[in-house]
């Protein structure tokens, strides 16, 4: 028999507040985390926002690991892992806990840094500092590292789907007895690259995103790190643990036509699997925390899917992107976040930025701009990447007996 899986701790390290009290607060005041960017020179750019996290100071939250010798990412990673062990109240050190995080980019900010030196000093060796924090392996590693977990240490680069790909295969070990816990979530940095590589897609917002919005124009590049702590509900009630939701399946499907527009066929497919494997039906999801990137093509291909499966007037699906930004890697770990939140706190994070409904989107209620309270039993979290890859988490609340 399939066992119960719980999350009993959540780490975020975010541009709207780090930890989990910081995380929800910002969540229901509907709070934006974006602004100038400060992280690279913006100079030649139309676009010159970013959701950064500006008061990142890993020293104070890491207790195992060295900061200078990690990359930004590693160091997110890292830190969200040491947030949710905390807020676990679990010591996660031994060889049967897992740590899996998701990525886009990896340490992109040291491969940037090593090229601009090329560009202005003509090629050469690396610089071995800078060379040593590349690898993107180092982002499961550094979070290892800081908690003394010893299991299974993966590193998953389906882009801004992998943090909901990373929960999934965590919960899959947790399942299949191959460890008794894992954390698993998602980091990313912002970076010149990144933001340079959107914007000749003229994908990026001009000042801030508004999914769902009728006039809506293109992401926010942002960055953080997320972190999740999984464990069987045997064990959490065997301790005391608080449980914020049961994980109670996922989905995943890759349509792969096209190199960077979503498919809603393949995403309506993705959802239908993975209700199917948590054992739920449409009428039961009380909140949908959408992928929601703001661009015109992503939020209504997501919500042709929503209303494929659910109907013409599906559950509230809002987008927790127009606060943050779109952290790729760490996007929908975040979600998660927000989905557990609703059900624990009994919440829906609001869709900011919404001015003007869309006509095409006739049925989808964004949550515009407020938060509100309401009663969550099962939430759906959508995490979609280019490439077409496509990954549905579905959690639920644990009733006390």
């Amino acid at each position: 028999m399939a066992r119960r899986i719980v999350i009993t701790g959540m780490g975020p390290v975010s541009n709207i507040g780090t930890g989990i009290e910081e995380f929800s607060a910002a969540l229901r005041l509907g709070k934006s985390g974006v602004g100038p960017i400060r992280s690279f020179d913006s100079t030649g750019f139309l676009r010159t926002v970013a959701g950064e996290v500006e008061d990142f100071r890993p020293e104070s939250i890491v207790q195992r690991v060295v900061p200078e010798q990690w990359g930004r990412s590693s160091l997110f990673a890292a830190a969200a892992a040491r947030l949710a062990a905390t807020d676990a109240g679990i010591d996660l050190s031994g060889d049967r806990t897992a740590v899996i995080m998701g990525t886009t980019s990896g340490e992109i900010v040291p491969i940037v840094d090593m090229a601009e030196r090329w560009h202005h000093e003509g090629i050469g060796l690396p610089d071995p500092d800078l060379a040593s924090r590349v690898p993107a392996s180092r982002l499961a590693l550094a979070a290892a590292q800081e908690l003394g977990a010893r299991g299974e240490v993966m590193t998953l680069g389906t882009a801004c789907s992998a943090g909901n790909y990373a929960l999934g295969y965590a919960y899959d070990l947790i399942n299949a007895g191959e460890a008794d816990a894992a954390v698993a979530g998602g980091a990313d940095s912002v970076a010149r690259f990144t933001h340079a590589g959107f914007h000749r897609l003229g994908a990026l917002a001009e000042d801030c995103s508004h999914p769902f919005d009728r006039d809506r124009d293109g992401i926010i590049t942002a960055e953080g790190g997320v972190a999740l702590v999984l464990e069987t509900l045997e064990s959490a009630r065997a301790r005391g643990a608080r449980v914020y939701a049961e994980i109670l399946g996922h989905g995943m499907s890759c349509d792969a036509k096209h190199p960077v527009a979503p498919d809603a066929d393949s995403i309506a497919r993705c959802i239908r699997t993975a209700h199917e494997r948590a054992g739920v039906t449409p009428d039961q999801i009380d909140y949908i925390c959408a992928h929601g990137t703001g661009t015109k093509t992503n939020d209504l291909v997501e919500s042709n899917a929503v209303r494929a499966v659910f109907g013409q007037n599906p559950p509230p699906m809002s987008s927790i992107k127009s606060m943050l930004g779109h952290a790729m890697g760490a996007a929908s770990g975040f979600g998660a976040v927000a989905c557990a939140l609703s059900i624990h706190e009994g919440f829906l994070p609001p869709t900011t930025n919404h001015r003007n409904p869309d006509p095409e989107l006739e049925g989808i209620d964004p949550v515009p701009n407020v938060s509100r309270e309401a009663e969550v039993r099962v939430a759906q979290n959508n995490g979609f990447a280019f490439g077409g890859n496509n990954a549905i988490v579905l959690l639920g609340r644990v009733d006390v007996t």
